[in-house]
């Protein structure tokens, strides 16, 4: 299959993409970064917690 033929059928395939509204994009990003917000919060949180664990027993 060569590189067009490959462009073509994509291009073709992108067509069927149902793609979001401006809306549901703004909505979308935002529930996605609050959500790495969080993510990193607890984390972050956890590996603290483990850090102070850690030290009791290793210094």
């Amino acid at each position: 299959m060569s590189l067009i033929t490959y462009l073509k059928d994509t291009q073709g395939e992108l067509k069927h993409v149902s793609w979001p509204t401006r809306n549901q994009a703004i909505a979308f990003t935002i529930v996605v970064v609050i959500i790495s917000i969080f993510v990193s919060f607890f984390l972050g949180f956890f590996d603290y917690i483990f850090k102070l664990v850690l030290e009791k027993f290793v210094i």
